[in-house]
């Protein structure tokens, strides 16, 4: 049997999705920061659109109070604790420097309060109860966070507080940053909401949230800043668009002012540089196969699941694309066996193929059906077709 080869001009733009990373590596050219490390992603694709250093382990200061809010949202949808519930503050929490929510010894804070005291306080102190409420202990608790995040995928984080004291070894990279905030945004959308509130009232004092983007047109919602003298000033943010949303992480910028520039730098570039298109649904028909010997002529040919692409504005020229099946198929096909191949070629890029599924059972034909096929198939032997 032959390759039958099928074009589809929409299976162009459907492939980009899986080579994003080669494009988005040569637009990366076009921009540059002075961060020490960033990585700029599309939170519905996961499309890196733009890192550097982005697998450096970095001290993430309070950007790792994502992870300990990571935690206490866990615990929140299972279960085990409750928003209303009230915690007592310990002596280690209330002597605790740095960033303070200002809670005091003996008090007991309902959980709903001390989110708010980390997420837009940075409370270390408001940490530490939440630590010590559900692991016992703050090193406890960061034993929990480093276990949940190798269970997460991810090989570097590594914590020996909840608040991102310097301390060492605590340590992540831009990326598990990023990958973690898409988590949260994704995970616990109703929890996540606290993280766009601008300020927060607690024994009297009200602080504002130290997030920069909070504060301009861009359509910031989150999450988290950080600093310390050795990891200089970083920030994980986000911001939604047009119903798209972009992650950025960027650290070890000398000052406040550079911080809040180079993350909307890199935010406003990624709207404008990159567009996000839906191009096909789960189970819609790409291609159709020609079947041998079967009770149908033919079998759709089918994507497994929906596919939206995040594409170069500049970069949809210059790719070819083939759908690609072994045929005619050989009759019975079961629906949701692998029939063909979608196959991208990007100018300087490597290919990428997607599998093609049937999207459709089809039987084998009755006697007459299969003396017809094996007719139709001597005639076209003989003609050389």
């Amino acid at each position: 049997m032959t390759a039958a080869l099928r074009f589809t001009t929409l299976a162009a733009l459907a492939l980009l999705a899986l080579f994003a990373g080669t494009l988005s590596a040569r637009a990366q050219v076009a921009f540059e920061t002075q961060a020490r490390e960033a990585i700029l992603i599309d939170a519905q694709t996961g499309t890196i659109l733009f890192e550097k250093n982005a697998d450096t382990p970095m001290p993430p200061a309070s950007m790792s109070k994502l992870m300990t809010t990571f935690m206490v949202f866990e615990a929140i949808k299972e279960g085990r604790l409750k928003l209303e519930d009230r915690l007592p503050v310990s002596e280690r929490a209330w002597k605790m420097g740095g960033s303070k929510m200002w809670v005091l010894v003996g008090d007991e804070i309902r959980v709903a309060d001390l989110l708010r005291g980390v997420i837009v306080q940075s409370g270390n102190d408001a940490c530490i109860v939440l630590a010590e409420a559900l692991a016992g202990s703050e090193e406890a608790f960061a034993d929990r966070m480093t276990r949940r995040a190798r269970e997460m995928g991810f090989q570097t984080a590594t914590f020996m507080n909840a608040t991102g004291w310097p301390a060492e070894g605590h340590q992540m990279t831009a990326r598990e940053v990023a990958l973690l905030s898409r988590r949260i945004i994704e995970q616990f959308p109703g929890l996540y909401k606290i993280y766009s509130e601008t300020s927060f009232t607690w024994a009297g004092i009200t602080q504002e949230n130290r997030n920069p983007l909070l504060y301009t047109d861009i359509g910031a919602d989150g999450l988290k800043t950080g600093h310390t003298e050795e990891a200089g000033y970083g920030l994980a943010g986000t911001a939604v668009r047009d119903g798209r949303r972009l992650i950025v992480v960027v650290t070890g910028l000398p000052s406040t002012r550079d911080r809040a520039q180079e993350s909307q730098r890199l935010l406003r570039w990624g709207f404008s540089e990159f567009d996000n298109i839906k191009l096909f649904s789960k189970g819609e028909t790409v291609e159709v196969a020609d079947v041998w010997a079967g009770d149908a002529a033919t079998v759709p040919l089918v994507v497994a699941d929906d596919i939206t692409v995040t594409l170069p504005v500049v970069a949809r020229d210059g790719v070819t694309v083939t759908a690609s099946y072994v045929g005619p198929v050989q009759a019975p096909v079961a629906a949701g066996t692998r029939v063909g191949t979608l196959k991208v070629s990007v100018p300087d890029g490597d290919d990428v193929e997607l599998p093609l599924y049937a999207g459709a059972d089809v039987g084998k034909a009755g006697l007459m059906g299969r003396l017809k096929a094996a007719a139709t198939y001597a005639v076209h032997s003989v003609l050389g077709n």
